[in-house]
């Protein structure tokens, strides 16, 4: 909205002001200055200024309201314009023929007048000069002073040419309701546009056929022209819900719909006409004037506010004042002379430091808690004039057993490399799983069921991931999945899932990338265990739920020492990822987060270990075995022959080749020993492998290699 500043001088004493000065105001006042217009009128040099206002007042959306907000900023006195003090008699006699209607209707006031002997359409140069300098192109029709009104007031206007009405009717006895129609039918507006109207479209009709859409454009069956004498001038304030939804059902949106989309008020709306009327005398000075329609909902008086001075200092908190080293708050005098600012009416208890405030009317939708009251308090004293600190809070509430799982997890999926991913809940009925409790009233197709399984989004994002060349796209999320029991009663639970692998690393810089295989791959899950301090029991799978997941026979299913199912480990299925174009060499897993919050709740005593500050020595262990002989096996019997001094028993490589036997399988591993009491020796050390390696002949049949 463009505002001169010439015109807001005209209502507050403004010229001393310094313009930097006031848009500083304005900007902290909540009323952000866009930009700075410079114009010429008439041999004058003007300077307007484009506001923004928030949506929420509408009542600042003009002329006058712009200027009550300016005059509170600065401590300005307003002048009051002649047309808000003058009509008290006209206004009693409106309101001693207003028919009251249900407060639940679409407008709060509907005003009809019909205004004759309207013969002189001249408009005033200085009408012309203040459109001009706010942006509007005069068009020097009766057009001028609705858009003046408008501005000044921020009411709009709608006129009618009455005898036009008349003749459609065939009659001078006119009835004016708002209503919707009764049937579907045609509408020209005045822009030359046709549309189609329906039951929920609110109109004004006379005798039953629609004259204008409400709040939005009237026929151009009855729209003013030249030889117009007789209008009729129609004032309503309409819903801004109702406003909203026909103009985004008809594809309109007016200058006058734009004011009642922000719940414009009937504060002034009478006020208004009558200062429309009084520009039309301006040159016709034998205007007369008939009331014809008035219907006005009964609004109901706002309950004041109770503002507490404690409140006050508690939210906004002392002032940027410091006076011997104590900060200083606004004293309940300054909080009182803001309150008369704004033009409130209150009553202040000087004992419990409290004031009863009473909202104005054109302000009923913008202040309703006590926090509003305070917001404009802030406004007016300047939010940059109050002390900036942080509130010092100690520690509020306790960490449950659900977060401190969740963090514990997720420091150790962090550790290896994993980033944390989150999806919808709603997926497809079939993504790669079947998902099989549907919604009722779904938005879209894409989000109909509840997801029975984290996994099949991992897959989609790392799928769409590498499409726009990310490769290093390893992930887990949490979520809640949900399903049928045995007996088909919905169930809930929340899981977490990840996905892993189909990336060529170097394990060691010597080595050349590769993907990660199965053990690799099955060695990050044990990891990610042995952080949690969890024991965890691998066994083949024989689920049917993720068969079109995971490799047929590449997967497992974990279990606790308790035999507490705590999910799924495994290969993607080389079918699926040739379908997505990934990799075979990805592994997923999904894990119930709340079998793990129970295990973990078991183990809460946490052992300590202490740091040997004794160097350690390592050794490679090279030999061929049975390949049906489990690792595991292989290194209790190293662990019960390698003395006190073994620490560490790690798989190196496995190999099988043409050198090696189709029923075996060479081994290295890793041999670390270290002692929390001395230093080893080599000598000691060979002395121990050649045990182990005598053991490993004898238990295992164990072929040595050099």
């Amino acid at each position: 909205m463009q505002i001169p500043i010439s015109w807001i001088n005209e209502l507050v004493k403004i010229e001393n002001i310094e313009l930097d000065f006031l848009i500083e105001k304005l900007t902290l006042g909540g009323f952000e200055v866009e930009d700075i217009v410079e114009l010429e009128v008439g041999n004058q040099k003007q300077i307007a200024l484009d506001i923004s206002a928030t949506a929420n007042r509408s009542d600042s959306l003009s002329i006058q309201g712009i200027s009550a907000e300016i005059s509170s900023l600065l401590d300005a006195p307003i002048k009051n314009s002649d047309y808000l003090s003058k009509p008290d008699k006209w206004k009693k006699y409106i309101e001693s023929k207003t028919k009251l209607i249900p407060s639940n209707s679409d407008y709060s006031i509907f005003l009809a007048l019909i205004v004759e002997n309207f013969s002189d359409k001249t408009i005033p140069k200085w009408i012309t000069r203040k459109l001009i300098n706010s942006g509007v192109t005069p068009s020097n029709n009766l057009l001028d002073f609705q858009n003046y009104i408008l501005l000044e007031t921020g009411y709009p206007v709608c006129i009618y040419d009455f005898e036009k009405v008349c003749s459609k009717l065939e009659t001078s006895n006119i009835d004016l309701v708002v209503s919707p129609i009764n049937a579907e039918q045609s509408f020209l507006a005045s822009n030359s546009v046709t549309y189609e109207l329906d039951s929920s479209i609110l109109t004004v009709c006379a005798n039953k056929v629609p004259i204008s859409i409400a709040g939005l454009i009237e026929s151009k069956d009855f729209t003013i022209s030249e030889q117009t004498s007789t209008l009729l001038i129609e004032g309503s304030i309409f819903s801004a819900a109702k406003i909203r939804q026909q103009s985004r059902k008809i594809g309109l949106r007016t200058e006058r719909s734009a004011r009642y989309e922000k719940s414009l008020k009937n504060t002034y709306l009478i006020e208004s006409i009558y200062r429309f009327l009084s520009l039309l005398r301006i040159y016709n000075p034998n205007l007369v004037c008939k009331i014809h329609t008035v219907s006005q909902i009964n609004e109901e008086i706002s309950k004041p506010i109770l503002l507490k001075y404690e409140t006050i200092n508690e939210i906004l908190g002392p002032t940027n004042q410091i006076k011997d080293s104590v900060p200083v708050y606004m004293s309940p005098e300054l909080i009182t002379s803001y309150l008369n600012r704004l033009n409130f009416q209150f009553t202040f208890d000087s004992f419990n430091f409290n004031w009863n405030v009473t909202i104005p009317h054109s302000r009923t939708e913008d202040l309703i808690r006590e926090i509003d009251l305070i917001e404009e308090i802030g406004r007016l004293h300047g939010f940059n004039n109050f002390l900036t600190l942080l509130p010092q809070i100690n520690k509020i509430g306790n960490e449950d057993d659900n977060y401190k799982t969740r963090k514990k997890v997720t420091t150790c999926l962090l550790n290896l490399g994993f980033n944390e991913l989150i999806h919808y809940s709603l997926v497809n009925e079939e993504t790669f799983i079947e998902n099989e409790i549907q919604l009722i009233n779904p938005l879209v197709l894409e989000y109909a069921n509840l997801r029975s399984s984290l996994l099949p989004n991992l897959i989609k994002t790392v799928h769409e991931n590498l499409k726009q060349k990310n490769v290093h796209m390893e992930g887990f999320e949490y979520g809640h999945v949900f399903f049928r029991d045995k007996l088909q009663n919905l169930q809930e639970k929340e899981h977490v899932a990840g996905i892993f692998g189909g990336i060529k690393t170097k394990l060691a810089w010597s080595s050349a990338a590769a993907e990660l295989n199965w053990f690799e791959a099955k060695g990050r899950i044990e990891q990610l265990f042995r952080q949690l301090n969890l024991i965890v029991h691998w066994e083949i799978s024989d689920s049917k739920k993720l068969k079109k997941l995971f490799h047929p026979y590449r997967n497992a299913e974990l279990y606790l020492s308790n035999r507490s199912h705590l999910g799924s480990f495994g290969q993607i299925h080389p079918i699926l990822a040739n379908q997505l174009n990934l990799s075979s060499d990805i592994y997923l897993f999904e894990f119930d987060l709340e079998v793990i919050k129970t295990e973990l709740q078991k183990n809460k005593i946490v052992f300590y270990k202490e740091y040997s500050m004794y160097p350690k020595i390592i050794k490679d262990l090279s030999f061929i075995i049975p390949k049906e002989i489990e690792f595991q096996t292989i290194k209790e019997v190293l662990y019960l022959n390698g003395t006190e001094f073994l620490a560490q028993v790690n798989l190196l490589d496995e190999y099988r080749g043409q050198s090696i036997p189709a029923d075996q399988t060479s081994l290295c591993l890793q041999l670390v020993f270290q002692s929390n009491k001395k230093t080893l020796e080599n000598k000691e050390i060979e002395n121990i492998i050649d045990k182990l390696q005598l053991a490993l002949m004898n238990k295992f049949n164990a072929i040595i290699r050099t």
